[in-house]
């Protein structure tokens, strides 16, 4: 894990910051030119599912041959390999290590709170704040070319998310340790900032469907009686009934992933007992990774849980940075979903699974909402980006030396001019990516399903 400098005082951290200029300028971010030796992303892609579920790749490429966005999504390999390729500041956050615009969302603290946060953390690892960053802005550029915005508003877009992470970066530079471990994005005190009461009214219609988003409200749309008995309802090839050896295998690993929760919500816990499970696609770049859900029971029948057991893999990362502090994959996205989000889910927790395999668990349905980004204006969207840069900048601070941060990027507007070229000139890269993927589909070097 990551450990800011707080053996020095602010002013040698300060100077630490500003001395990493000298490795990378601020305007030097701006640049995109792929290598000659440049790995091939379908070979990327390929490389990635050798150990997925093979029946679920096609479900994946065709995901990701929909559109230019939707590759960028799922090719987080890919451009972890573009990043590592350039020079990089040295100054380490614990990174989201995949924070586009979809990775961020809504969800309840244990206070029943609703949050604005990053959401996604498969990929998270130690590494140089500006990685996350430049994911980020080119999501925002991709996301907003394919809503048929201008490149010009594309850029003020990506801009504006970027000076909101150096403002709020600098904002919390200056705060003591606990003010900044406390800082938060309520949900409910975003609304009087957006200015537009359209954009408000959509905004104020998200939190409302995701307070509705809970275990109960699950339980109406996952599941069914059949023969008196209640089930998850089975949607192939999305949501599969699992056999009788993999039913027993969740059984094992739900007891072991007990262990990994604190005392108090191992009690709660046990006040659940097992009902079904059954196997689900998720996401985009995760498709294929075994992933399965839980319904469990508390009081009575209609008092539900559902928990999704996900498997964890090497971060696309680890092969690009030092060694990070865990050896157990569901271990550090754990550890790292922990660190970066201002309150976490009471049931997240880790373990291995059948054959060694790494899974983590966590809450399917605790009141979680996302963003309809292709249904954005370009002042929506600027002012969602925004929001996502204030939210990574909170989580960048409380995992890595935020004075050091706030000094190489400034009081100047540099660093975040020339990350908004640089989304420009990498959603360039992504279309063309995305054009070699669909290529490969056409000429039937690997095989993707209809969108689903």
């Amino acid at each position: 894990m990551t450990t800011p400098a707080t053996s020095a005082d602010p002013a040698h951290r300060a100077e630490r910051g500003k001395a990493a200029r000298k490795r990378v300028t601020r305007s030097a971010h701006a640049l995109w030119i792929p290598s000659v030796d440049r790995p091939d992303p379908v070979g990327v892609l390929e490389r990635q599912g050798r150990d997925r579920l093979p029946e679920l790749l096609p479900v994946r490429y065709g995901r990701m041959a929909a559109s230019p966005f939707a590759f960028l999504r799922g090719a987080a390999a890919v451009m972890a390999a573009d990043l590592a390729a350039q020079p990089h500041t040295g100054l380490t956050v614990q990174l989201c290590g995949d924070a586009h615009l979809l990775n961020f969302g809504l969800y309840a603290s244990p206070e029943r709170s609703l949050l604005f946060d990053l959401n996604d953390f498969d990929e998270t690892f130690p590494g140089p704040f500006e990685w996350d960053v430049k994911r980020l802005a080119a999501s925002i550029a991709v996301a907003a070319r394919e809503n048929g915005h201008s490149d010009a508003k594309a850029h003020r877009a990506a801009l504006e998310a970027t000076a909101a992470y150096r403002t709020t970066v600098r904002r919390l530079a200056g705060r003591g340790e606990l003010d900044v471990w406390y800082e938060r994005l309520d949900a409910d005190s975003l609304l009087p900032l957006i200015r537009s009461g359209r954009h408000r009214r959509r905004a104020a219609s998200s939190l409302t469907r995701a307070r509705r988003r809970t275990s109960i409200q699950a339980l109406g749309t996952l599941t069914e009686v059949v023969d008196g008995r209640r089930r998850i309802r089975y949607d192939p090839p999305l949501l599969d009934p699992v056999g009788s050896p993999d039913m027993a295998a969740l059984r094992k690993i739900f007891s072991d992933y007990r262990s990994t929760l604190t005392e108090e919500r191992r009690l709660l816990l046990d006040r659940y007992r097992f009902v079904d499970a059954a196997r689900k696609v998720v996401g985009v770049g995760s498709v294929g990774m075994r992933c399965f859900i839980v319904l469990l029971a508390g009081r009575d029948a209609d008092d539900p849980l559902f928990l999704q057991i996900k498997e964890a893999r090497t971060s696309v990362l680890e092969k690009h940075l030092p060694h990070g502090p865990y050896v157990h994959p569901g271990h550090r996205v754990v550890a790292g979903q922990r660190l970066l989000q201002a309150a976490g889910d009471i049931f997240l927790g880790w373990m291995s699974g059948p054959q060694g395999r790494a899974f983590y668990w966590r809450q399917l349905r605790d009141m979680k909402g996302s963003a309809e980004v292709a249904a954005m204006s370009p002042s929506a969207l600027t002012a969602y980006a925004r929001l996502c840069g204030t939210a990574l900048a909170r989580a960048h601070a409380r995992s890595g030396d935020r004075i050091a941060i706030a000094a190489y990027l400034g009081s100047a507007d540099t660093f975040e001019r020339a990350l908004a070229d640089y989304a420009l000139n990498y959603a360039d890269q992504t279309t063309h990516d995305h054009a070699t993927l669909t290529a490969a589909v056409a000429a039937g070097v690997i095989t993707a399903a209809p969108g689903e």
